[in-house]
Parts: C-alpha cells; structure tokens; sequence
C-alpha cells in the first residue's frame, strides 16, 4: 500500500496501464555548421505540428465539459509562442552546434527548475505544464508515436510519473475509470481535470512506477488517498465490498432528491451548491440543491493570459442565473491572491500570499477590474434572483468601500438605460478573525453574512491550509472555531440577516451537527454532498443538536471535539456514509 494526496473521490479497481511521461531518452549530438539551418526548420515544423495538435485536443476538450476547463490549453498554446523559450533554443543550436532535440530539453529543464523553486503551490505546478508542451514537441522531433487515451480498447488506471492536461483532456472516462501519479497537487491542472471528468485520482504518490507494472492489478482510494498495488484477495474483498457500498448508498440518496431538507421537529434548512464553473449547472440541478450558494467567480479568469471581458463575464452569469431561477445566485466577486492569480495582471511575488493582496484587497486596488465585475453582475442580476458577496472583508471600511463601488456600477449602467435588480442584495463573507470578532458591526450594513471556515480555519491557527507539513494543526472541529462562529451566527440573527455557512465544514456530517446546534440553518457545499447531508439532517432533532454544540464549546481540544462528534454521527448514519463523507 502506498499514500498520496487524494484530489478526486471513488474507489477503482482496474489492470494498470503504465505511462512513461518523462522526457527521457533524449538523444544529445554534435551537429555540423551546415546543419544548423536544418536543425532550425525541424525546430519550426515540430512546433507548428505541436500547435495543431493541442488545437484538436481543446476541440475536442470543450465537447465534452465545455469552454471553461478547456481554456487551459490556450496557456499551453502560448507556451509555443514564447518567443524566449523559441529563440534560446534557435541561439543554442547556432552557439552550441546541437542536435535541436538536447538544446530544447536543456532549454526547458531550465524553465521548468525556475517554476519549480517558486513558492507558490499554483505556479509550481506550472513547471508541469511545461513539460507537457515540451515532451509533445520533443516527440514530434523524434518522430515518436503519442499514446492516444480517447481510443484505447479496455478499461485501465493510469500510473504515470505525471500526467499533463492534455493527457487527462484525452481520457475516455468508460476506459480510464481512475489513475495515480508520482507528481501533481491538489491545485493543479490535472487533479482540477480528473475532478471535472469524475475520474477517482490520487497524485504524489511517491515513486509509484517504480513499483508496478503494466497489467498489475491496483486499487484507487481517492477518498482516502490510499493506492493498493496487487492486493491480497482478502484487501481486494474487502475495497470490492467497500465499493459496492458507497454505490447503493448512491443510488439510496439520490431518491432525496426532491426531498425536503427538515429536521425531525420540522426546522426547514436550505442546502445551496458552491460551484466554480456555469459547466456545473446539470449536476447542481441532479443532486437537488437549493440554489448557489458560491459561484467562485476567480475561475473565470484563471488558466488564461487575458482578463474575461465584462460581456464574457456577464454570459456566463446570466446563464447561471436563468438556470437557477427563482432559485437564489450569491456570486462572490474576484478572489485572486493566494495561490489563485493570472500573468496578465504583473502582479508581484508577494501576491501568492494568502496574507497579501487578495479578494477584496485586490479589487479595491483594481478598480477598473472590480467595476466591469460588479456591471456583469448586476446585469446579470436582471434574468435571475442573484446576491453580491464580498470575499476576506475585514473590517467596516472595506464593506463600505466596496458597496461604493457596487452604487458607481449601478450608475454607470443607468447612463446606459441598462436593467439590473435596483434592490440586489449585498453580503459580506466573514473568513477573517476580526471580521468574526466585529460581526455585529459588519451586520448592520450587509444584507447577509456567509461564513467561509477553510480560511477562517486558517487565519484563526495560522496554518497554511495547503502545506501537507503542518496539515496537522487545520482542526475544523476545534471548539474555537465554533466559538467564532457563534459569534457570527448570533450578530446575524441580532440584526435579523440570514447567514449561511459555505466552507468545507458545510459537507462534512459531523460539523453539521454542532452548526445546527448553533442555530446555522443554511449551507453551501459541493452539490455531491448535498443528498447526504439532506439525509443526515432530516434524522436530527434542532434540540439534540444544540446540546451537542453546547458540549462542544465546553471541550479544550480540537480531538476531544472530533472524538465526540464523530461518535454521536455514528449513532445516525452507517459506515459506508461515514467513510465516503467523513
């Protein structure tokens, strides 16, 4: 058994089909001074064979989940376009005298280190995305054959040093049903695939092709990051058994579809969808959920060298939108920073700090960004029932600030005789601590709160919720965290505004329970989540949960909280449930 980072949920069992991604065998020669020229114009044709290539790929891409995964290629098309990775190569061959194959590679790893010191998760794996066009036009220099994963004849898993974009863009999801790699993050473009295709993943497990074969018998655990090479009969067993579990209960909660989402005593509860893409509409509308409760509108502008135009972002709003309808739309405006950010901007190194420029920080330093976000909203909000949300507001002055801004957006749309909802909705989403610790101020001038707990997770323990080093310490269940967020939810209520709960806690069983205890009846999640969490809630009495919150602000640690929370679930739902949803 071997252990990675699991980045794509289900469990597989399949025949391994090993890939060698790595750019190796790369043959290195002198090369004559008349040959120089030649070198250059295989050079040339290799890169314009790559391009056409990427180009059929994105085609073919956007049939199967549209434009805004598809977009990625667009980056690595101008990775070929580069014209100082092109003309390096083209001064090397001459100063060198080369074959072109050794003085790309070279010209690459040299790229591709720069990516890789960079501290930023994000842009480390765009060291990836180099090696991807680079190893595509290395094989066309050598004339060698690419592995095509739309037409292969039988059902495998994957195991690969690394899997590029355009390698996972490729997968028929009926012949690869899973795959693990030694590289990759939870941030990278590939794990974002494998979730887009529904595809079990599991990603930096290490030295994996060292230690399978072609045809090995493997299991993906990409619940649990687990990765079974050739397991005993017993291990199989028991992952078959494992596997046909979280299958029924499936197939039992999507009977909940339509199914309302109340308490035993009759407490109604409103369970929305976080979604990142208008792509992800179908699967919100099939698992049932009651709205959006977070649109990531930041993914509009990732994986791409230009910023969306304000027509591009207004489309896809008002498509979400009409689709929803009457159901409620909260869009949170741009949150780039952190590990989330595009070249375009020149933005500085200090930005990849999740302390930094960031969300509203970074908006009110862009007006001219911020403003053409807020008209497509708002006109968009003419087609549908849509809300605006500020993301890491921390105190009264940036609320403020930005809601200025919302009022010049509408005014420049008066001028232009455009619609949009005079009496939109505006709310504030509280992740920072002193916005936590200010709620009853902030309450007063927001039409609602949303809670996001993975950063105020953050933010209260000091941890880098992305740094597998000290993973240890992101305690969801720590009763300081509910402590906060009690604070929220009674500012909230005081001032009579409805405040939802949209972080990773939302879809997690055990969280739910002491949340409803503190009075939180609204949740956004991932809409898988949504049918097991309906299930959940409609076997819990208000009054029982709010003991069981009451005992978990009494508790000193985050284990002892877990410990007890997870021990009352097991009361309520099975095993199955319990290893699927945590």
């Amino acid at each position: 058994m071997l252990n990675g980072i699991p980045v794509s949920p289900g469990i597989v069992i399949g025949k391994v089909l090993l890939l060698d991604s790595r750019m190796s065998a790369v043959p290195k020669y002198k090369i004559k001074k008349d040959r120089i020229v030649k070198e250059i114009i295989r050079f040339t044709k290799a890169i314009g064979k790559t391009k056409r290539e990427l180009i059929e790929i994105q085609r073919k891409f956007v049939d199967k989940v549209g434009e805004t995964h598809a977009a990625i290629f667009d980056a690595h098309l101008l990775m070929l376009e580069d014209s100082s990775l092109i003309e390096e190569t083209i001064e090397q061959i001459r100063d060198k005298q080369f074959n072109v194959e050794f003085v790309f590679f070279t010209v690459l790893e040299k790229a591709a280190k720069s990516f890789s010191a960079i501290e930023d998760e994000y842009m480390r794996e765009r060291a990836a995305d180099i090696n991807d066009v680079g190893r595509r036009v290395i094989k066309n220099l050598l004339a060698k054959k690419h592995i095509n994963l739309s037409n292969l004849r039988e059902k495998v898993v994957l195991v690969s040093h690394d899997l590029s974009p355009s390698e996972t863009a490729q997968m028929d999801k009926n012949k690869v049903i899973g795959f693990a790699t030694e590289m990759g993050g939870r941030t990278s473009h590939t794990a974002i695939m494998a979730r887009t295709l529904e595809i079990p993943a599991v990603v930096g497990v290490e030295n994996i092709t060292q230690k399978v074969f072609s045809g090995d018998t493997i299991i993906i655990d990409g619940v649990k990051g687990a990765v079974i090479i050739n397991p005993s009969s017993s291990v199989l067993e028991k992952y078959l058994k494992k596997r046909a579990e979280i299958k029924l209960l499936e197939r039992k909660l999507s009977r909940l579809r339509y199914v309302r989402a109340d308490t035993l005593d009759g407490q109604k509860i409103l369970l929305a969808a976080n979604i990142e893409s208008q792509d992800e509409v179908h699967s919100i509308i099939m698992h049932g959920a009651n709205g959006i409760g977070l649109y990531r509108t930041e993914f509009l502008y990732l994986d791409r060298n230009s910023i969306p135009s304000e027509e591009e972002q207004f489309n896809a709003y008002k498509f979400v939108a009409q689709k929803i309808n009457p159901q409620n739309v909260i869009i949170r405006t741009l949150d780039l920073g952190g590990d989330k950010f595009i070249s375009e901007l020149g933005t500085p190194k200090e930005m990849s700090s999740s302390l930094g420029l960031r969300a509203i920080r970074f908006c009110l330093k862009q007006p001219d960004i911020f403003k053409a976000q807020l008209r497509a909203i708002l006109r968009a909000s003419h087609y549908g029932n849509v809300s605006i949300m500020f993301p890491m507001i921390s105190g009264l002055s940036e609320l403020r600030e930005a809601k200025m801004f919302v009022e010049a957006a509408k005014k420049e749309l008066d001028g232009k005789n455009l619609l949009y909802d005079k009496n939109i909705k505006i709310g504030a989403m509280i992740e920072v601590p002193s916005a936590a610790l200010i709620a009853d101020m902030l309450a007063k001038e927001a039409d609602f709160f949303s809670i996001g707990t993975n950063d105020l997770i953050q933010y209260s323990f000091a941890v880098d919720r992305v740094d597998e080093k000290i993973s240890y310490l992101y305690r969801p269940n720590h009763p300081a965290v509910y402590r906060l967020i009690k604070m929220i939810v009674d500012a909230a209520n005081e001032a009579d505004i409805p405040v939802s709960i949209c972080g990773e806690m939302a879809g997690t069983p055990a969280s739910v329970l002491a949340l409803l205890g503190l009075g939180l009846f609204r949740f956004s999640m991932a809409s898988v989540r949504i049918p097991e969490i309906k299930k959940l809630i409609r076997h819990v009495n208000t009054n029982g949960a709010k003991k069981i919150a009451k005992h978990v602000l009494e508790l000193s640690t985050g284990k002892e909280a877990n410990r007890y929370l997870r021990s009352k679930i097991k009361k309520i739902i099975s095993r199955a449930e319990i290893e699927v949803y945590g």
